[in-house]
């Protein structure tokens, strides 16, 4: 396990360990909370006992040099609370076999990692252990031929279906679709750096610009499957999906629940998968079940699913009514309501340069290469992708046919050659439009809220340029070349004089001196 967060309190349990059973015969780490309040209330009751660890200040201060950046303290003693100790560990476990080596972990516990920025962009279909990962609760272990979905409430024939069900292409007909899911805090670590919000670090973690990726997904449409529960009753208007992992707020505990409004069911863009990129799901990714929503915020793509229920308003869960909402910028600590802010569903246009890196040093000939990535959802794709290199002053269009496939609810990744005559530090940015010709807000300011979500303002890095088409430039370079001196790190001085005495007298002579001639 990963060093524990500075000053966290070691947990002591307090009295006996609790003992709540596993609900289903070969579904282990799932424990059923919705259907039993009195449970919940003996859990509430528990974790009243002790006093946690407060979340780490990870937003006034600088974010630890560590990978995990933060360990998740807190989440990890609400489970050891419960008797529920293991389910860290077999959650970081599943971390260390499904995901890159090299994988940015943003939060071990509940699980948060994003891949390395410049492999991202290398391939259209993100591959599984590149795949971004945003948890909510440990990770369940269910086995296939144990699994079973319920289906029910306002449905005129409540079901219960086996995966094999599922998979039965003579009852359902499968679906096949290539999908971006997005985490509603990608690049929130920028709106962090200019105004840090809500301090919670599980619902606020710092991500960078890699809580996106994009999968060719397989299953059955949710829309076929109510069909074949008889239809909706007349006043159902909302799919409530409900995820195995168990889920903590505010000192209560839940099941990971959700909700879709019936309107997208129906045109065939909630996709109930089995299947990522070919392959099972892995089992961080929602084994054996997930919904997978097209174009809407990834929270709504629950894992580990095992019930939906067809109702009449949004899903009273807290994930559903408290999280995920977007306030105004004069909303805060101060003010805030659940229910004064929206509730984030579809994604808007967003784009970011993944290379070059914030505060790299680049030495070039005229000429920068810039990569990215270019998203929208709520039905939109990305059309046209625009780059400045002067913070938004002039743009250049990168060429279409440097720009990957369109998916219809999928990104397309993009490279151009920037011109840059410029040397120092500059500021490049990128915008997208999308087919309804939305863009992007041109500031983090334009996008803050309280709780950082959907930073979706131009994405901008500051990268120093060394020009070495100018001849001055060059013969530096050559200089220090021969001498064997690098040139980083940026801030370090120089070696050597910077020019010969002999040089500053012919350059002050040619300029005619410092002085004014009278």
């Amino acid at each position: 396990m990963a060093p524990s967060e500075p000053h966290a309190i070691p947990f002591r349990q307090k009295g006996e360990v609790p003992a709540f059973a596993e609900e289903v015969e070969g579904w282990k780490g799932y424990i059923e909370w919705e259907r039993y309040p009195e449970k919940k209330k003996q859990a509430e009751k528990i974790l009243k006992n002790y006093d946690f660890p407060d979340p780490p200040e990870f937003q006034l201060a600088p974010l630890p040099e560590t990978n995990p950046i933060l360990t998740g303290e807190r989440f990890k003693q609400y489970h050891q609370a419960l008797g529920l100790g293991e389910i860290p560990d077999i959650s970081w476990q599943y971390v260390l076999k499904e995901k890159s080596p090299d994988m940015i972990h943003v939060l071990q516990f509940p699980y948060n990692g994003e891949p390395p920025r410049k492999r991202l962009v290398e391939k259209e279909i993100t591959p599984n252990p590149d795949f971004f990962v945003r948890n909510h609760g440990g990770v369940p272990e269910i086995e296939a031929d144990k699994f079973f979905l319920d289906i029910g409430g306002l449905v005129n024939k409540p079901k219960r279906l086996t995966l094999a069900d599922l998979q039965n292409e003579s009852l359902f007909p499968r679906q096949s679709n290539v999908v971006s899911l997005q985490c509603s805090g990608t690049r929130r670590i920028e709106q962090i750096r200019e105004y840090p919000g809500d301090g919670d670090e599980l619902i606020n973690a710092p991500w960078a610009e890699g809580a996106i990726g994009t999968a060719r997904w397989t299953g059955v449409p949710l829309k076929k499957v109510i069909k074949y529960c008889g239809g909706l009753k007349g006043d159902a208007k909302h799919i409530e999906l409900f995820g195995a992992d168990t889920y903590f707020k505010k000192g209560k505990v839940y099941n990971y629940v959700v909700s879709v409004p019936w309107r997208k069911v129906k045109v065939y863009e909630v996709l109930l998968a089995w299947e990522m990129n070919g392959e099972p799901l892995p089992k961080i990714h929602g084994f054996p079940l997930r919904a997978v929503v097209f174009g809407y915020i990834g929270a709504r793509s629950v894992k580990w699913l095992y019930e939906i229920r067809a109702i009449q308003e949004p899903s009273a869960a807290p994930v559903q009514r408290k999280e995920y909402l977007y306030y105004t910028p004069q909303v805060g600590k101060q003010n805030a309501l659940y229910s004064n802010g929206f509730s984030i569903q579809d994604m808007p246009v967003s784009s970011a340069i993944m290379s070059p890196k914030d505060m790299d040093l680049i030495v070039h000939d005229g000429k920068i290469t810039l990569r990215g990535w270019a998203y929208s959802g709520g039905g939109h794709w990305p059309e046209r992708v625009e780059v400045s290199g002067d913070g938004g002053s002039i743009w250049y269009e990168v060429p279409w046919e440097n720009m990957t496939t369109k998916y219809y609810y999928a990104w397309r990744l993009w490279e151009i050659e920037l011109p840059v005559d410029a040397e120092g530090w500059l500021e490049f940015c990128v915008r997208t439009w999308d087919n309804a010709l939305n863009t992007q807000p041109t500031f983090v300011r334009s996008a803050w809220n309280w709780d950082l979500h959907v930073t979706s303002s131009c994405h901008r890095v500051k990268v120093y340029s060394v020009n070495r088409s100018k001849p001055a430039t060059a013969s530096r370079l050559k200089e220090l070349e021969e001498k064997g001196i690098p040139l980083t790190p940026l801030t370090k001085p120089l070696e050597i004089d910077l020019e010969t005495s002999e040089h500053y007298e012919e350059s002050m002579r040619l300029q005619n001196g410092r002085d004014p001639a009278e």
